[in-house]
């Protein structure tokens, strides 16, 4: 049985927290957190091309719902959808066991750049039509996370 992305996340915290706060330390937070997000956004792109490649599907609201089911496994996320087309899946999550883990470890600024900013690196990959726009999420104090993905010119993929 495979580990849910939760859980993925705790393991890896165990090693990316206690790093980026030494490379904070070393090189400043805003050239290590910048760092930080050009590795992660690289990788996590990345991770995008590959599950649009292998989920081959031309419906964005069905593809990205898929992969949140993925990230919402274990009780992770817990989210409202709030439309779901051929070119939109919006949707607010309520309740984020991220966010909890990161609060609980008294790091949730580094919850953000370790997890929230992954999102939008994701997207990029789905390809340069998809756009995701969020405002607000929990792990910086919201009261939920707004997602809103979009397919720019309306075409299929």
């Amino acid at each position: 049985m495979s580990v849910s992305v939760i859980e993925q996340a705790r393991i890896q915290a165990q090693v990316l927290v206690p790093l980026v706060r030494a490379l904070q330390a070393e090189l400043g937070e805003a050239r290590a957190n910048a760092l930080v997000r050009k590795a992660l956004g690289d990788l996590y792109r990345g991770f995008g091309e590959e599950f649009w490649k292998a989920k081959n599907e031309s419906d964005l609201g069905k593809a990205v719902s898929s992969a949140f089911r993925t990230y919402a496994r274990d009780d992770a996320l817990a989210y409202d959808v709030i439309e779901q087309s051929h070119d939109a899946f919006a949707f607010d999550v309520k309740r984020c066991a991220y966010a909890e883990f990161y609060k609980a470890l008294g790091e949730p600024e580094l919850g953000f750049l370790l997890i929230c900013t992954a999102d939008f690196a994701t997207a990029e990959g789905f390809g340069p039509d998809v756009r995701l726009t969020r405002t607000q999420t929990i792990m910086q104090g919201a009261d939920h996370c707004d997602f809103r993905y979009r397919r720019d010119d309306g075409g299929a993929r």
